[in-house]
């Protein structure tokens, strides 16, 4: 008996330590083929590693159930594991970034890449500003232009300049600009100052400015992500003010004319700059198709979230402690706002892998080729 469970115990380390060394190879056979040195993450919570972790935020998520599936526990991430960046950087066959706000982030540890991102933050600089601090996008720019200056100190400028031409930026804004701001007329007013299309040319100003200046210190490679459609959160389904078990169909409406004029602005760019490139990622369609078919991606809970409070746990986001759902991969939604990891790993495949209609004009993979 001692000797059977001795031989399972034995078994069972080995096809651990067997997965493991088939990851670390995995990952530098990525690394050979695409040579993509780091990633920069900008955005907001969908790609936040826990920035605000050192913020004064109410925007936070480094408690459980936060990180229930996630190897670390809770570390800021608003999710039960991994986010989309946690999968690129693993396709990349790199290490993944670490958040900019520790103070332990220097040194060695930036040479594969920053994250930047800040649950809360927008476009525009007052967006979120009732979660209290985050880092906007030209803060998050600002930001990174601190890190250019610890790398250059620490490699050159030669040796930075192709650094940077070789590393792939990721970039995720423009849901708070619409959940807490243009949304909320209680606390902003902008819903006043603009109609729809008026609010996206707005913020597609402002990203465009900020997209140049990345460009300008050095960055060639830049992935932009579309915003999904907002009108099918728990969040907005537990408003009241749609008919049940229909998105916001309003909200969704108004988002066309933001995620169309950013593929447009992609576009543009890469006419106007042949020596960079600039990818748009079609986050909206891909996640429509995830809603609209998601037994084929074996989802079975499209319109409530794993963990929450109210009205399709909408309301409010995962409270410190609250028992989530037990068959989390049946579920597109983690929280009120956020996918669930399951759902992360599907939008992650068919930006890095899909076709046009997925990432245009090129996939990540491809971009990461060049």
């Amino acid at each position: 008996m001692i000797s059977d469970r001795l031989h399972g115990f034995v078994a069972a380390a080995a096809g651990v330590v067997l997965l493991v060394f088939l990851k670390c190879s995995n990952q530098m056979v990525a690394a050979e083929t695409y040579g993509v040195p780091a990633i920069f993450v900008f955005g907001d919570s969908l790609v936040d590693v826990g920035n605000n972790n050192f913020l004064h935020s109410a925007a936070r998520a480094n408690y459980y159930p936060y990180g229930i599936d996630f190897s670390d526990g809770p570390t800021g991430r608003f999710s039960n594991g991994r986010t989309v960046i946690d999968m690129f950087v693993d396709m990349l066959g790199i290490p993944n970034a670490p958040e900019f706000a520790n103070p332990d982030t220097s040194g060695d540890r930036i040479l594969n890449g920053v994250n930047y991102a800040s649950a809360a933050a927008g476009i525009l600089d007052e967006t979120g500003r009732h979660y209290g601090d985050r880092y906007s996008l030209s803060q998050q720019v600002v930001n990174f232009e601190s890190t250019l200056n610890d790398l250059r100190r620490s490699m050159g400028s030669w040796n930075l300049t192709r650094y940077l031409s070789k590393s792939i930026a990721f970039l995720a804004f423009g849901s708070n600009d619409y959940i807490n701001n243009y949304l909320m007329p209680n606390l902003y007013t902008t819903r006043f100052r603009y109609n729809s299309n008026q609010f996206a040319n707005l913020l597609l100003n402002r990203y465009s400015r900020q997209l140049l200046a990345l460009r300008s210190v050095g960055l060639r490679k830049l992935v932009v992500a579309g915003v999904g459609p907002l009108g099918c959160i728990p969040n907005q389904r537990a408003t009241g003010l749609t008919i049940p078990g229909r998105c916001a169909d309003n909200v969704n409406e108004m988002l066309g004319a933001f995620n169309e004029g950013l593929k447009s602005l992609v576009t543009q760019l890469n006419s106007h700059y042949p020596d960079s490139n600039f990818v748009y990622t079609n986050i909206y369609g891909i996640f429509g198709d995830i809603l609209n078919n998601p037994e084929t991606y074996g989802f079975r809970v499209v319109d409530t979230a794993c963990c929450g409070v109210g009205l399709n746990r909408g309301q409010i986001t995962c409270l410190p402690l609250q028992f989530p759902c037990l068959n989390r991969n049946e579920y597109v939604f983690w929280d009120a706002f956020h996918p669930t990891e399951a759902a992360s790993y599907v939008l992650a495949g068919r930006a890095f892998r899909g076709p046009p209609s997925d990432s245009y004009p090129i996939n990540v993979q491809q971009l990461a080729l060049i």
